[in-house]
Order: C-alpha cells, then structure tokens, then sequence
C-alpha cells in the first residue's frame, strides 16, 4: 500500500534509473515508456517443480529467466543491491519472500524446489571453500553479522527447503543462502532467478520487480523468457505474469482531490509521463499500471501520480471550502501550562528517551520486573532501550548524573508521556501523561519538592484539604527513603508520591548527593 514516493525511496535509485528517467521526463514524447513482455524459449521452457515437502516451510515459488545480458560492474553491483532493498522491505527481511538469482549456464534444468531434514542437505555455500551440512551451516552463519539475523525463519522447522538442478547441484537453501556453484559474476549471460516465500502475491510481486529493472539490459530489450512452475497437485503455472491491468478514473476527481483545474487530456498526459500510459475515454480517463508498479492499487495512488508530474509547488494554496473550529488538545494545553509555571519555579525542563532499560524500571527503583506491568521491546537492539518507560523518575535521574559537574543545586522536571499495560485498549496498552521533579543537592530537599506539589495544586485551583481537595499520607516504596515517602491524593483519589530517594537507588544511577522527588498523574485534572 505504499506510495509512489516511499515506495521508491526505498529501493535502490541506481536500479530503477532507467524507470524513473522515463517516469520524470519533462517531454511526454522524449522516450516511450517500456513495454514488458513474457517470451517463449526457442525451446522448451525450464520448470521448476514443487514438491509436498515444501508444505511444512515455504510452500510458494516463482521463477524467471533473463537472456543474454550484459553486466556491468555498476549494473552487477545494482542488480545485488536491489534484491538486498527487497529482502528489507516488500519480502519483510526475507520473512515473506526470499530472493535467489543463478548463472543458469553453470546449472541444467529440470529444477526442483523440495525440503530435507537438515542433514541431509549438502552443499558449497556462497563464498565458501568446501561443503557444509545445513546443520553446520546454521552454527557457521550464528555468527554472521548479516545471515544470523535470517537464521530464524526455519531454524525450527523439522524440514528445510532446498532447490535442486537435474545433476542434484544445490542451487540454494532459501532463505539463508545461496549455492557457491551457480553464482552470479560479471560474465554471465543469462540468469535464473527464484523466489520461494509464505506470500504467494509478494513474491510474484518481487519477482517483477526484478525483471523489469533489468530486462533493459538484455539481448532483446525489456523481454523476460518464462518459467513453468509444476505444484504438487499437477497445476502449471507460468511465470513471471508481467500483468498489466487498467483503471478508469475522471479529470473532475484528480482536480478536486489535487486542487488543480487541468483537462482530461492534461491529466492523461501528465500520468504517461508517469509511467503510467493514459487515454481518454469520452468522460473518463483510462490508466494502464504496468507490472512495474505494484504500489499502485487505488484510484487515489493514481491521484498522488498527477500530482507529483504536475508539481507540489505549482498547486495554488487556497482556503478549505470547509470551516472548522479548531482547538488545543485539552491535556497538551494543560501541560503547556505547567510547563511554564515549573519553569517559573526555577526549575529547568529535561526532555528524555521514552524507550529504557528494565533495570531502570525495576532493579535500579528496588523494584521486581515481574511487578511492573510494563511493554516489552520485541526485538531490542540494544540493553538500553528494552521496554517502554513506565515512570519519568529513571531519565531524570540518568541526567543528573551525567550533569554532576553542574553547579548544586539540580532542579529537574520533566511533562511526558509512559506507557502502561491496558487490557480494556485494542492495542493492550495505553499512553499516561505524567509530571515528575527532582531536586539534587547536598541536603534531601524534601521541603523544596513538597513547596513545588503546593504550587501546582495552588496552579490546577485544588485546594488542601480532605474531600474535594489534596492532602499527602505516609506510604512505603522501596525507592523512596522509609519513613520519607508519602502518597498524594487529590478528591480521595491516589495520583502519585512524593518523598526522599533511597540511598541505594541514588547509587545505582551513579550519583552521590541526596535526591528528593515528584511524580503525579496529571491526566486527573483534566
């Protein structure tokens, strides 16, 4: 579903150059665009046969060849960058689809696409010097800053799958790696590429990607010979499709949509220079999407095209034909506020990371992670950034220490946002509003951090007192000093603590003075 433009900022620009010089071109007339087309061999055409096997893993395949290229070493080193953008977006890092791409004169059809238990499977892989066992492989490429990150598609899987050539030469091991004997060189001539997958679309959907590019290069332009695909039921299937389809739409909704006054020929011609060949119809505007345009699946997509041949800087801003009465987000008002009036109290704003450590929610605050209902990182790239925060208290108290240099005493705050596990959200959690303060010096300052709740109160109109006002109770909290800890209500209601930080948790942030702290819900004045 994406758009023109990140679908292109995607890939690789060098690869789709000679696509885009066409899509950009200021003369309609200057080149035709390409027209992409499916041929016959001179003689049979080479099969690729799916076996049941392949049911348990990746069950999906399609296959094309290209005939008589030239590589370059720019058009070799585009041609391997381009399957490598693929395998990071469309094939969601070759989750979906993986890419295999072989010099077919090293190789001799029929081929087949089956799945081994692991130690059955033997073969040179790429760059390699002798042959290796898929299970050593897996422990080889553990290691691997690149391949181990793929490792665990069917690391798992009882089976894996592997494709074969007539003489049982193994030409890859999807989605890991391919065979060292049918690599690509600079001298290739023609070359079979393979894409296996879970998502059958996807993987025609890259599979015409790749052709397209590179057809240009071939013998005989813009031409890609076919490949039969046998299933294990016996269906034949053709590839690669190259299906080009049409869609009708009108100058009067590219014009409302755009804001531009431009006739139906206008409109046509603006989407050819687009790639996108168009033709009116009487009232209506008939637009061909060829194969090399998968992200173009709605009339709006076909919208987003015109505007861009026509020029973002050249739509003429006008005034909405609708008028709305437009508003601050209550609680960001709220919280602009506050932001002002702290600041006014001598304290200095700190702005922190949303993501951090489960030490800094739990072990470093004497608390037990098993506790805290916080959101886990699936996959954290670093320890840093395991979970979404669930208290501002652990990023002020990171920036005091890596302030310790600044003259005593630290006033810290900071009106931000956590993150809380919610069952009754469709998404499981829910974002929390919060303000926290700290107050770092040579003596606790308890006095300072409870003058500063009197003054938030006195701001928010809340006044002390039992029933519809604030008052503070002692509370125990194994990150606050005990005995120096108090919860705050506010109309009965718990909204947060106040209090001396424990010795141990100020140590454990690295920091040696005495720390007294703030931290309330402020989505409850609202």
């Amino acid at each position: 579903t994406m758009s023109l433009t990140s679908f292109a900022s995607s890939l690789d620009w060098s690869s789709m150059r000679s696509l885009t010089c066409r899509c950009l071109c200021v003369c309609p007339n200057r080149a035709l665009t390409p027209r992409y087309r499916r041929v016959c061999p001179s003689g049979n055409p080479h099969r690729l046969i799916i076996t049941e096997e392949t049911v348990a893993v990746r069950p999906h395949a399609v296959a094309a060849v290209l005939r008589n290229i030239a590589f370059t070493q720019e058009r070799y080193d585009s041609f391997i960058e381009l399957q490598e953008k693929l395998h990071q977006n469309v094939c969601r890092k070759r989750a979906l689809v993986a890419i295999g791409t072989h010099d077919l004169d090293t190789i001799s059809g029929v081929f087949t696409y089956t799945a081994k238990p692991p130690g059955d499977i033997l073969f040179k892989p790429l760059n390699q010097t002798k042959e290796y066992t898929a299970i050593k492989l897996m422990s080889l490429y553990k290691s691997d800053s690149h391949l181990r990150h793929y490792l665990h598609i069917i690391e798992d899987k009882p089976v894996f799958p592997v494709i074969y050539d007539s003489n049982g030469i193994v030409l890859s091991m999807p989605p890991i790696i391919n065979g060292d004997h049918s690599k690509i060189t600079l001298n290739t001539k023609n070359v079979f590429i393979e894409c296996t997958g879970t998502d059958l679309t996807k993987a025609k959907t890259v599979l015409d990607i790749i052709v397209t590019m590179f057809s240009e290069y071939c013998k005989e332009p813009f031409t890609v010979e076919e490949v039969e695909v046998v299933y294990p039921d016996g269906k034949t299937l053709i590839y690669p499709e190259l299906a080009y389809r049409t869609e009708t739409i009108t100058a009067d909704f590219i014009n409302k949509a755009v804001g531009i006054n431009e006739s139906a020929e206008s409109v046509a011609q603006m989407l050819t220079r687009m790639c996108l060949r168009s033709e009116v119809m009487g009232d209506h505007i008939q637009v061909e999407i060829p194969p090399t345009r998968s992200d173009v699946i709605h009339a709006c997509d076909i919208m987003e095209d015109a505007a861009i041949a026509y020029g973002f800087n050249n739509i003429i801003h006008t005034t909405p034909h609708t008028y709305t009465v437009s508003n601050q987000l209550p609680l960001n008002k709220l919280t602009e506020l506050l932001r002002h009036d702290l600041a006014a109290s001598g304290f200095t704003e700190a702005l922190t990371f949303a993501l951090c450590s489960q030490e800094d929610i739990a072990d470093k605050l004497g608390k037990n992670i098993t506790d805290i209902e916080a959101v886990h990182i699936a996959n954290p790239k670093t320890a840093e950034f395991q979970v979404a925060r669930t208290t501002l208290l652990p990023g002020l108290l990171k920036t005091v220490g890596a302030n310790k240099k600044m003259p005593l005493p630290l006033k810290l705050f900071e009106i931000s946002d956590v993150v809380l596990k919610d069952e009754s959200k469709d998404v499981g959690a829910r974002n929390n509003r919060r303000l926290c303060a700290i107050f770092y010096n040579k003596t606790p300052g308890f006095e300072v951090i409870h003058g500063l709740l009197d003054r938030i109160m006195q701001l928010l109109e809340v006044k002390p007192g039992q029933g519809e006002g604030y008052r503070i109770q002692s509370a125990s909290d194994a990150t606050y000093f005990p005995g120096r800890c108090a919860e705050i209500f506010v109309r009965d209601k718990s909204i947060g603590r106040l209090g001396v930080l424990h010795p141990d948790v100020i140590s454990r942030f690295e920091i040696t003075m005495p720390c007294s702290a703030l931290d309330i819900d402020i989505e409850h004045f609202l």
